[in-house]
């Protein structure tokens, strides 16, 4: 799973940075001295780059690091397009601009080839590059922190001896200035980010709960995208203990991270545990089917854990309770709210006929491991609609895994539908099949079509401190 989108920033992401930027600036006139001689005394603080790893490298260690990359969805980050394994450059929007992933081969010059176990311990659990700079939290360190010694050690051992290096330099950020500074990251660590803990599970805790509830809030990160983040961009609860909010649903960028709480029309209420587990091994079950950023996580990650991890996870988000007021669900509609929906649902009705009923059924019922149901799915029901309109204006191709191979296609429909025609479509799925979820306007779809139209940004070489 990603920390943040794999999209450049666009659309709202650009009214959250200055919202962000208003407040990185007030804070940075009170604390910039204060900050150069932290950042100089302390900048390093965290960790001990001298640290020896804890025992002999094997080819044991080495191939239980390569299952540990996978759950932990290394290569969705850190592999582009058309580039070679690990050699980063993939482009990661943040609300303050784009951050492009890093080269984490074992190239001595552009990889990670000179770090020693201590400092690659320092950067995945504390964020801390081999120079002493602190990373963007686009690398989920503060997740990571939970990770085990013995599992940081396969991972090492795995990236140095079993992922080939290769000769790519890292690619400069595109941030405004003055949010292109460093040193304010220093100060965001150690205000958001935990302290390495090794993991406990609770007084007499499920032995499989407890194993899920270990890859879901560390390695697998869950939290860095179903996870509300606050202003500061910090996750607002990173376990279940730091209050409800913990994977409740979150949006990022043009895609909505559903609640993976018991909500049962917006969360997993109304998931089996093998309804889960399936979805995590083929990116789909008899009623729902994985899209956007999630089609990532189970394209390179979930699809390769096995059976006993997925049914950790499983039995892990079954022990989280729904969120307050049910998710991010929206509340009563206005009168006259109602009455534009009304409209809506009429002529959004002739447009699911016209251009979904054949695949999704007119009850909305879908296809069993075909096409998704509609009535009843999770993501039809919050109050977010930014993943409906994005799937309908930009298509969606069905994961590939190896217990699914067909590769069924979502059209896009941006062509063909207008503002209004999308915002009316979306409203009737929202309210018909026993679905009960707000409106949608022309105006949401507007904004997010403007975004999705933007231009990927052009990024140019640049060598990065490692």
């Amino acid at each position: 799973m990603l920390a943040l989108s794999k999209l450049p920033v666009r659309g709202r992401g650009r009214a959250r940075a200055l919202r962000f930027l208003a407040v990185t600036a007030t804070m940075g006139v009170a604390v910039v001295f204060s900050a150069y001689l932290a950042a100089a005394i302390f900048g390093a603080r965290g960790g001990d780059p001298t640290a020896a790893l804890p025992g002999p490298i094997t080819p044991q260690l080495v191939a239980r690091g390569a299952y540990l990359a996978k759950v932990g969805d290394c290569t969705a980050c850190h592999t582009a397009p058309g580039g070679g394994d690990f050699a980063g450059g993939l482009a990661i929007a943040s609300p303050i601009g784009v951050i492009f992933s890093t080269n984490i081969t074992p190239d001595r010059e552009t990889g990670i080839g000179a770090y020693a176990y201590g400092d690659f311990e320092r950067a995945v659990r504390q964020g801390i590059l081999k120079s002493g700079r602190t990373m963007y939290p686009a690398m989920p360190y503060p997740s990571y922190s939970r990770i085990s010694d013995d599992d940081v050690a396969a991972l090492y051992a795995y990236f140095m001896h079993g992922v080939a290096p290769v000769s790519s330099k890292d690619k400069a950020e595109q941030i405004v200035w003055p949010l292109s500074w460093r040193w304010p990251l220093v100060y965001w660590r150690w205000f958001f980010a935990p302290q390495t803990r090794a993991f406990a599970p609770g007084p007499n805790e499920d032995p499989v709960v407890a194993r899920g509830a270990y890859l879901v809030e560390g390695l697998g990160h869950c939290g860095a995208c179903h996870t509300p983040r606050a202003l500061t961009m910090q996750e607002e609860a990173l376990t279940p203990q730091d209050g409800p909010r913990y994977l409740s649903g979150s949006e990022f960028n043009g895609w909505f991270a559903p609640s993976l709480r018991g909500e049962a029309a917006t969360g997993l209420g109304r998931w089996a545990g093998a309804d889960i587990e399936e979805f995590l091994k083929s990116g789909r079950t008899d009623k729902f089917a994985a899209f956007g950023e999630m089609g990532s996580v189970v394209l390179h990650s979930s699809q390769f854990m096995t059976a006993d991890d997925r049914a950790g996870i499983a039995a892990f988000l079954h022990t989280l309770p729904p969120a307050p007021g049910g998710g991010r669900v929206g509340g009563a509609a206005s009168p006259s709210t109602k009455a534009a929906a009304g409209g809506g649902v009429q002529g959004g009705a002739q447009t699911y006929v016209d251009n979904c009923a054949a695949c999704h059924q007119a009850s909305g019922t879908g296809r069993a491991s075909s096409f998704p149901a509609l009535a009843g799915n999770p993501v039809v029901n919050t109050a977010d609609p930014t993943s409906l309109i994005h799937v309908v204006l930009a298509g969606d191709t069905e994961v590939h895994t190896r217990a699914a191979d067909s590769r069924l296609i979502m059209p896009a429909f941006d062509a063909d539908l207008s503002d209004r025609d999308v915002a009316n479509l979306l409203t009737y799925l929202r309210s018909s099949w026993g679905n009960r979820a707000p409106p949608v306007s022309p105006a949401q779809v507007k904004a997010l079509r403007s975004a999705l139209a933007e231009p990927e940004p052009e990024p140019e070489p640049e060598p990065a401190a490692k």
